[in-house]
This record gives C-alpha cells, structure tokens and sequence, in this order.
C-alpha cells in the first residue's frame, strides 16, 4: 500500500462523501479507493469511516486523523511547489465559499486572470449567502461581508463596501418619493430584509447626519437570505433596499433605481476572508488570499480600522 494514496484516497473520500466520487476526482477505480482506505485503517488499527448503503460518515478518530492528514498533504504539496521553478506555481484543488453577488459581479469577471497567472489550481467555487461550517464541509476559506464574530476562525480584513439606499421607480410611484429616513417608518413605505439562513436575524439600517443617527424600523415586505433574490425584490418595487454600491450601480446608471438620502451615509460593510485555524495555509490559499486582497483594492478598499480578532 502506498501511504501517500491512501491518505489522498482517504482524504477525498471524507470531502466528497463518497466512495464514487472520491474515486472520480482521483481517476481511479472505486475498488481502488475503497481497498486504499480498508489497508489505511488496517495499518491504523482505527475504524476511520461508518459505510451504509447511502452515506459514508467518518468517525471521531477519522476526523482526527483527517485533520492531520490534510496538514501532512498540504506540507507536501508546498514542498514540491518550493522547489526551484515550481515556486511561482501552486498548484491543486482549493475550495472557496463566497456570496451570490460578489460572485457574478466582481470575483467570477475577475477569475480568467487568476486562473492565467495560477493555471495549476483548480479552484471549487461555493456560491451562497448561507453561513457555512468550513470544517465540516471542508472548504478552505470564505469570502464574507460584515463581522466576522466566530472565534474559531482566523479572518482577515480585507476591505470595505460602501453602502447605500435604494428604491426602484415603480416603488416610488406608489409609495412616494421618502425627504428623511424616517418617513420610511410610516405607511405606506415597506422595504425588503435581508436575513442568514441560520439565525433568521434580519440585519439593520443605521443611518447617520451631522451626529444625528436613525435606525430604521420599517415595515418588511419580504425578508429573503440570498443577496441575488434581494437585489430582485428590490427591482421589482417590492420595497427600499440598503445595498453595497458595487450592487447597484449598474441599476442606476440604467434608471432601474434610486439612490436615497444622499445626504445621510451607512458605515460601510467589512469585507473578510476567513479560514480555520487548523487549516494549513497553502501556498495556492496564500495566493488566493492576496488576490482577493487585490480585487478588493481596486473595488472596495479597506477605509476603515481592522477589525480586532
């Protein structure tokens, strides 16, 4: 048995879930896989995986042993790479969560680049608002607007999106043009929230002027947990947003919305990047990272203090 194989064969089967689909992204045959791990926790004396019929869970000793076997493979991984002619070429799968609307409006424009200068990283894109647990479901880092407020994470500030507020046309028709954030207290003014998927917490609007400082509380016409389906509530007149200008600023210049209040500002929106601590982090992550901290430079720039962490 080769131990490098089966840690790799091992490692790909807790990521993926499955035997089948360790076995594709390895270009190997199942039995292979399976056989790999079977003398993996024979040599180990450990059961390292509970197999039924549908699911394949690893046990608490396998998740332990995953952890160090994920540092071992990326300690080999940076070995090769370090070598002369091969340091300036990560190479490998990373797996990175991101939101909806950075996605398809500043990452994924972005990515030929990345992928011209890093051609060796086959990078596996998570696209959701959702919070998601990068342990559990491996995932080398997050991109994540606001506070990153988890202590088992490591994150690291990375920029700072302007916010602003927003109705469309057919909103204003009905509902009227808004002097003062406080008149969208009143009916017949609604706007749209936005909540995580996990703690239903619907995130507030704080604007400020000249030392004066308002939380709006206005009625929800909807409340939706995915940035894409909130920026279309809005659209279509369901009610005011509060949006990241990057977000809206192709939507104004083609009338579909309004700004608000230009005389009132919102602290603007950390962006982060976090990973965890257990994590190793890569040359292809520490790559990654500094061309997110690029991106972010020419889009949002951090204007603001780093979060203490």
């Amino acid at each position: 048995m080769d131990r490098f194989d089966a840690m790799l064969a091992f490692a790909r089967v807790v990521e993926t879930g499955s035997f089948t689909k360790a076995a594709e992204t390895l270009h190997m045959s199942r039995t292979s896989v399976t056989q790999s791990v079977q003398q993996l926790e024979a040599r180990l004396r450990v059961k390292l995986l509970n197999r039924t019929t549908r699911k394949v869970r690893v046990t608490a000793d396998g998740a332990a042993y995953y952890e160090r076997v994920v540092r071992l493979l990326a300690d080999m991984d940076d070995a090769e790479t370090s070598l002369s002619g091969a340091a300036s070429l990560p190479r490998g799968r990373l797996r990175v969560d991101v939101p909806s609307p950075f996605a398809s409006l500043i990452l994924i424009p972005a990515l030929p680049a990345f992928q011209a200068r890093y051609p060796d990283i086959q990078l596996h894109l998570g696209v959701s608002d959702r919070v998601v647990d990068l342990i559990d479901e491996n995932v080398d880092c997050v991109v994540r607007g606001g506070e990153i407020t988890h202590q088992s994470l490591v994150a690291r500030h990375v920029g700072d999106l302007p916010l602003g507020v927003y109705a469309a046309p057919a909103y204003l028709a009905h509902a009227g043009q808004p002097a003062h954030p406080g008149d969208l207290q009143v009916h017949p003014h609604r706007v749209v929230g936005f909540s995580l998927s996990r703690t239903r917490r619907v995130f507030p609007c704080t604007l400020k002027r000249d030392g004066v400082s308002i939380d709006v509380q206005a009625r929800q016409a909807l409340v939706v947990d995915d940035g894409n389906a909130y920026l279309a509530a809005g659209l279509a007149g369901i009610g005011v947003l509060w949006l990241p200008a990057y977000m809206a600023r192709a939507h104004v210049g083609r009338g579909e919305l309004v700004p608000l209040f230009a005389d009132w500002r919102i602290d603007p929106m950390p962006m982060h990047i976090a990973f965890p601590p257990s994590r190793h982090v890569s040359a292809k992550l520490r790559v990654f990272i500094d061309w997110i901290v690029e991106l972010m430079a020419r889009h949002a720039p951090v204007i603001s203090a780093p979060a203490a962490f």
